[in-house]
């Protein structure tokens, strides 16, 4: 290699940013309730205490209810904003398209002050309802990234051809354009879910006294005791987030395949 100093760069920062979720099954797998080294042996009793916990199952329970709430509901939106701003004209298009995307780059601080502030003041109850909003208002950017790339791969003239044989628009989109982008709708409802059952900030503004995955986890963390059994719930997770993530991947290059444009980058 021709830039050594890149090359060390480069191994220095994968070295930085996967260390800490390399060590997490490390020491969730260490018989000892001290996070150090030396290790002191193996030992799956931290998993035992975990699967006995059943605060924990209601959070994992009310997560599972956001996150497929959630990725259900951003990726239909999805659906309608990558359609309309890939195969229409409209006014305003790229403001619209700009304020639809703008929750992606806006602090979630901000927008999760905002949600509660917005609603307390027209009377709506904190709930598992309020997160589903906020996660709802995170996830479809996504959703319309992911949407929209499968939906720019399409062939126009599948859908003119569906047109001049007698199809309306609605059979056409449900015949031949859905089935084309399902791939991309997999992929969109699978990055939605992992980033809602993994999203902490909103979940914890807008959760009232429901207990959610993410915040439950925080709470764990101020009692020492529980830290091995967050350790190894939180394994569990990465495993879970690689895995839907790996699906994801493969439900996108399938649906580049399908339709038979350029792959020009994806998540792994």
């Amino acid at each position: 290699m021709k830039f050594p100093a890149l090359k060390t760069y480069a191994v220095v920062y994968l070295i930085f940013l996967y260390a800490p979720i390399v060590l997490l099954p490390v020491f969730a797998f260490n018989d000892s309730k001290v996070i150090a080294f030396p290790l002191s042996g193996f030992t799956t009793e931290w998993f035992t205490q975990m699967w006995g916990d059943q605060q924990l199952f209601n959070a994992v329970k009310n997560s599972a209810i956001i996150a497929v709430s959630s990725a259900v509901i951003a990726t239909s939106l999805g659906v309608f904003a990558a359609r309309a701003s890939t195969r229409f004209q409209f006014p305003y298009k790229a403001g619209i398209m700009g304020l639809i995307m703008l929750p992606m780059v806006l602090p979630e601080m901000i927008i999760s002050m905002s949600m509660l502030v917005v609603l307390l003041a027209v009377g709506i109850p904190l709930s598992l309802f309020t997160i589903i909003m906020g996660h709802v208002l995170i996830t479809t950017p996504f959703a319309v990234a992911i949407l929209s790339s499968a939906f720019q791969s399409l062939d126009k003239s599948l859908e003119e051809a569906a047109y001049d044989l007698g199809e309306t628009p609605l059979s056409t989109f449900r015949l031949i354009i859905l089935p084309l982008v399902m791939p991309g709708i997999v992929s969109s409802l699978l990055i939605c879910f992992t980033i809602s059952i993994d999203e902490f900030i909103i979940a914890y503004f807008l959760g009232g006294n429901q207990t959610v995955l993410s915040v439950y986890i925080y709470g764990q963390f101020r009692f020492p005791a529980k830290v091995p059994s967050i350790l190894a719930l939180g394994t569990i997770l990465v495993a879970l987030s690689i895995v839907l993530l790996s699906i994801a991947e493969y439900f996108r290059r399938r649906g580049i395949a399908k339709t038979g444009a350029k792959d020009t980058g994806g998540f792994l």
